[in-house]
C-alpha cells in the first residue's frame, strides 16, 4: 500500500486542500493507495482520507523561531502504529503528473528530499516533499526534544536540521521531479508581465512555499489580499506604495499572469 502523509494545523489550510490533495494522489497513482493527514481539525475533510491526530512534538520552539518544526514529530519511534515507508507532501503542492516513481525510487531505507533550491550551492535539502522509513530514525525527535532552542536557533528551519542530522545523509530525487513555482515557474521578473508561468518539463509535483498558494498561482494574483491587476495597474499600485512602503520595490516582482495547468491538476 502506497502511503501518502500530510500535516494541516491552524488555520492557514481549509479542508479543501486536503480534500484537492486526495483527488490529486488519486488521479496520479496508480493501484490503492492510503493519504493520511495528521490535523487537529478534521471538519469537511472527505471520509477518504485517513485523518489522524497531530503527533506531539513534544517540546517547545522558540517564538522567534521560523519553520515548519511541528513536521519533525513525524520522525518519531511511533507514528500512530503506522509501519513502512511513507511519502510526505505539503499540503501547497500541485501534482501534476504521476508519481509511482516516488515510492519505488533508490532504497527504502534512506531518507529522499527535494533540492534547497535558495540554497543552491552544496547538499541542502527541501523537505515540501520527502519519504523516509517510518520509526526508523527516532533519534531527530528525540535530539530535538533533549535541546529544542538550541537546535531550532542554530537551524532555524526544520529542513535545514534534517539536511543535517539525518544519519548517513539525505538523497535527492531526480532533478526535474520536484520544482519550485515562484523559482522554476515563474521566470525572472521581467518575463512575469510577458508570459504566463510555466509548467517545466518532466516534473511530477510542483511545490509553493510562501507566496503565491496553488489557488493564486491559477488566478493569477500573488495572495487573496492582492488580486490580479492588469499589468499597468499593478505598476501603477507599485509606485503608490512609494510613502508608505519602504521596501516597495519588491512588489516589482510580484506579478504573474494566470496559470491555466495550475487550475487544471488544482482540484478535486
Amino acid at each position: 500500500m502506497k502511503q501518502v502523509i500530510c500535516m494541516k494545523w491552524g488555520t492557514v489550510y481549509g479542508p479543501e486542500y486536503v480534500n484537492i490533495m486526495w483527488a490529486m494522489c488519486r488521479r496520479n497513482i496508480t493501484g490503492d493507495f492510503t493519504l493520511i493527514c495528521f490535523t487537529e481539525d478534521t471538519t469537511g475533510v472527505r471520509p477518504e482520507v485517513k485523518c489522524l491526530p497531530l503527533p506531539s512534538l513534544g517540546c517547545e520552539i522558540p517564538k522567534d523561531v521560523p519553520g515548519k518544526w511541528p513536521k519533525i514529530a513525524l520522525w518519531g519511534a511511533d507514528l500512530c502504529g503506522l509501519t513502512g515507508t511513507a511519502l510526505f507532501i505539503d499540503l501547497d503542492s500541485v501534482i501534476v503528473s504521476n508519481i509511482d516513481d516516488y515510492f519505488t525510487y533508490g532504497d527504502p531505507s534512506d531518507v529522499f528530499v527535494a533540492r534547497n533550491w535558495v540554497r543552491i550551492f552544496g547538499k541542502h535539502g527541501q523537505t515540501s516533499v520527502f519519504r523516509f522509513p517510518i520509526g526508523k530514525n527516532p533519534y531527530m525527535l528525540e535530539d530535538l526534544q533533549a535541546n529544542s532552542a538550541e537546535i531550532s536557533r542554530k537551524y532555524r528551519f526544520e529542513q535545514n536540521y534534517v539536511t543535517a542530522h539525518v544519519r548517513g545523509g539525505i538523497k535527492f530525487w531526480p532533478e526535474l521531479w520536484t520544482k519550485h513555482f515562484s523559482k522554476h515557474c515563474m521566470g525572472i521578473w521581467p518575463l512575469r508581465y510577458l508570459r504566463p508561468p510555466v509548467m517545466p518539463r518532466g516534473v511530477k509535483i510542483v511545490t509553493f512555499p510562501g507566496h503565491p498558494k496553488p489557488p493564486d498561482g491559477a488566478l493569477g494574483q500573488w495572495s487573496e489580499e492582492k488580486p490580479h491587476l492588469s499589468r499597468l495597474d499593478h505598476l501603477k499600485w507599485v509606485f503608490s506604495q512609494r510613502k508608505t512602503d519602504r521596501r516597495w520595490r519588491r512588489h516589482i516582482s510580484r506579478y504573474l499572469l494566470p496559470s491555466p495547468w495550475v487550475a487544471e491538476h488544482w482540484r478535486e
